[in-house]
């Protein structure tokens, strides 16, 4: 359930690598409802953050903590990249990797498997190899991988970033009935259409630091700092 995972609370959080830091401190609090979109212009470090919260950055300062504990958050949420990674298996075998390693019996993860198939578009290819498909249709399979566990929360890192527009609709369509069926996302995207058309709040990261946060009617409408409205415009910031 994803109100067993949250609050998700950042309290001046940070990860440095050789000495520099990447990111931080942060100080942010999300709730578990609808899809968060971390944006900001390039080498702000929303990947950072969205590894940060996920785990797989090291916490090297401050803390993030969930409403249980950390190895239970951790097993009830999924990171998908944004070059999708797919082994080099068919498609089925791909969805039923992950239930195969909760112990799911590998008939009803093969009917799990081609249940969400048919649900991101890929029916047809189940026997297909993975590496063979387009891109769009390898990251509807890493999507679809991630969402087969049931997972209360995904985090998706630029998923759309190097998809043609057809590809980024479908995929824009899966993740918001993801979404209505319960899932908590949390996406970065440099994409300011698809943050407008599918976020319900915003994180606006600038410097390695959040810099502005809100609802994503207000941030797009009224943003409270001069650099949100200067990246709104279309200008750079740095």
């Amino acid at each position: 359930m994803v109100s067993d995972l949250f609050p998700l609370m950042l309290k001046g959080a940070e990860t440095s690598r050789r000495g520099k830091r990447l990111v931080g401190p942060i100080d942010l609090s999300l709730d578990g409802q609808g899809l968060c979109v971390v944006m900001g212009p390039n080498g702000s470090g929303k990947t950072t953050l969205l590894r940060l919260m996920h785990g797989t950055a090291r916490l090297t300062g401050g803390e993030v903590t969930w409403a249980c504990d950390t190895a239970t958050a951790r097993h009830h949420q999924a990171f998908v990249f944004q070059q999708p990674v797919v082994l080099r298996r068919t498609v089925e075998e791909n969805l039923t990797y992950p239930l195969q390693l909760r112990g799911v019996a590998r008939k009803a993860a093969r009917a799990s498997a081609q249940k969400w198939a048919a649900k991101v578009g890929l029916g047809p290819h189940l026997q297909r190899r993975a590496m063979v498909l387009s891109g769009g249709e390898q990251q509807k399979l890493a999507i679809a991988r991630a969402l087969i566990t049931d997972p209360a929360l995904v985090f998706l890192d630029e998923p759309t970033a190097s998809l043609d527009g057809r590809a980024m609709r479908e995929i824009e369509a899966i993740l918001l009935q993801a979404k209505a069926d319960g899932t908590r996302l949390i996406l970065s995207t440099h994409d300011m259409g698809q943050a407008r058309r599918i976020a319900d709040q915003v994180v606006f990261m600038l410097g390695g630091k959040v810099h502005e946060t809100g609802t994503a009617p207000a941030f797009f409408e009224a943003p409270q700092t001069p650099e949100a409205r200067a990246f709104l415009q279309g200008d750079i910031v740095e």
